[in-house]
């Protein structure tokens, strides 16, 4: 097993969600965390929150995954705070749905912008910090990658792509010494989508479940490489 304490962590959608159960999970563990996300306030803040966990230390940069400069940039900042960068996690995501007949062109670039293109732009702004440490990177898909449903043409689309990029991205970049995996939960009780979560939503994965997967990810020998997870809620509603 490899050791958390100590090393520094870049989660991008890092300010709710999987992403901050994640910042928090990881700050626990003794690393430095780097989150960013669009809204500069709410990152900052954040961040604070994080800071003041105890462990690990956080910084907040804000940062819209579309744009290839800002995430440069972010990187920067990680590495002129921590000296290093470990590990990207890959979470920013949004979600825009309805038949093709209703979905407009600017839902459609939302979404693949961010949820692929965006995924794109992260591994590339880090690909030379990683290398040197021999990182690893873990993207959070969905459910919604392999399985596809109405009203999810532009969703499905983006998460398809997704469990494909990062497995072809998983063979490019082994030989490196960098290690590449993707999550894949169904059904997440966040508030993705503006729907905040709920009693009714206990049944759900939690962020704090996904959180632990990622930190195992981290933690996993350099000889071990589980590529892909898929994750479940254990005992959905019955229909």
């Amino acid at each position: 097993m490899r050791e958390v304490a100590g090393t520094a962590v870049l989660i991008t959608g890092g300010s709710k969600g999987i992403g901050l159960a994640t910042a928090e999970a990881l700050v626990d563990a003794g690393a430095h965390v780097a989150i960013t996300a669009r809204d500069a306030e709410l990152v900052r803040e954040t961040a604070e929150r994080l800071g003041a966990r105890g462990g690990g230390r956080a910084i907040g940069v804000p940062t819209d995954v579309r744009d290839l400069a800002q995430q440069e940039h972010a990187v920067a900042e990680t590495l002129a705070a921590f000296g290093r960068l470990d590990a990207l996690i890959a979470n920013a995501g949004v979600g825009r749905f309805g038949s093709i007949a209703d979905l407009s062109v600017e839902d459609w670039h939302t979404v693949i912008d961010t949820n692929l293109t965006g995924v794109f732009y992260s591994i590339k702004a880090t690909l030379d910090a990683l290398t040197a440490s021999q990182g690893t990177i873990v993207t959070i898909g969905s459910l919604a990658g392999a399985n596809f449903f109405a009203g999810g043409s532009a969703y499905n689309a983006s998460k398809f792509g997704l469990t494909g990029f990062t497995q072809a991205v998983m063979l490019d970049l082994r030989d490196r010494g960098i290690k590449v995996s993707t999550i894949m939960p169904g059904s997440v009780a966040t508030s993705f989508g503006g729907r905040e979560p709920s009693s009714a939503d206990a049944w759900k994965i939690q962020g704090d479940d996904i959180a632990e997967m990622v930190v195992y990810l981290l933690r996993t020998h350099p000889r071990a490489l589980p590529s892909k997870i898929e994750v479940r809620p254990s005992r959905p509603p019955t229909r």
